[in-house]
């Protein structure tokens, strides 16, 4: 696998084919060639991966932000090809995308997404060391993408630290798997409990302040959202409030953990230090 920068108008064509076949944008949602062409001009972030065929089989893209006076790139989006997902792609891509940031003397990523997509969560947490204090109601409304199926558009506000320890490569320390497995045993705000061959969300106790706390989610909610859309909307409903309460009281994300045999996925608040 060969990962470079992507300059040439043929990349970038077939960067814009790739975000049709990932996200199945129309050409309202599609970033478009000028976007790309400025953006890598002017401290932009643009990476493809290429098989051994020569073939681009998915990027990351990043446009330079600011964040309290502080230089961030926004990584707006990362997309592998279906045939090539679950295989590490993704990850590498990240890892060149930090490499690239740490190279502009950029300290923090950051990008959106769904709080209810379990494995984005598994893969953001475990392999990158994100923390999240930020949820954004229906952040990008009614898009063309089948994969949001009506469903608000709500996402949290991932950062990924790149200079700090956190950044590491998370899936090969065992420290922090401990920690996700007991992560299991904190006290939770809600539920995912069993309801056919879907898993509903059981009641929610927001009157909880111990300092960690644990937020469940199905871990199939793609296949929920076409299957039994509203079940989907009551889980984005409850986590809503969930996340908007207790980020309100100081609370952030900092770790999560998925058992696939029980179809749930577990979050963990910590309160921080005033």
């Amino acid at each position: 696998m060969e990962f470079r920068d992507l300059k040439t108008l043929v990349d970038l064509r077939k960067v814009v084919e790739l975000e049709k076949l990932v996200w199945g944008f129309d050409g309202e949602d599609v970033v478009p060639i000028p976007l790309f062409v400025i953006t890598i001009k002017r401290g932009g972030i643009l990476i493809g991966a290429f098989d051994d065929y020569g073939e681009m089989v998915g990027f990351v893209y990043s446009l330079p932000g600011l964040r309290n006076g502080q230089k961030t790139q926004w990584s707006h989006m990362l997309g592998v090809i279906p045939g090539q997902q679950g295989l590490g792609v993704g990850y590498r891509l990240k890892c060149e995308q930090r490499n690239r940031a740490l190279g502009f003397g950029v300290d923090l990523i950051e990008w959106t997404y769904d709080p209810l997509q379990a494995m984005n969560a598994y893969f953001n947490f475990q392999k990158l060391g994100v923390i999240v204090e930020e949820y954004g109601e229906n952040v990008y409304g009614d898009t063309s993408s089948p994969l949001h199926r009506g469903n608000p558009t709500d996402r949290f506000v991932a950062q990924w630290w790149v200079r700090g320890a956190r950044a590491s490569d998370r899936n090969k320390n065992v420290a922090s798997l401990n920690k996700s497995k007991a992560l299991w045993e904190v006290a939770a705000i809600n539920r995912a409990e069993p309801s056919g061959e879907w898993v509903r969300c059981g009641s929610v106790d927001l009157v909880k302040s111990e300092r960690e706390l644990a937020v469940e989610i199905p871990s199939e909610f793609n296949r929920m959202l076409s299957g039994n859309p509203g079940l989907a909307r009551e889980w984005r409903t409850a986590t809503r409030e969930i996340f908007t309460t207790y980020f309100a009281r100081g609370y952030r994300v900092m770790d999560f953990s998925l058992a696939k045999e029980t179809n749930r996925g577990r979050y963990l608040l910590v309160q921080n230090e005033m």
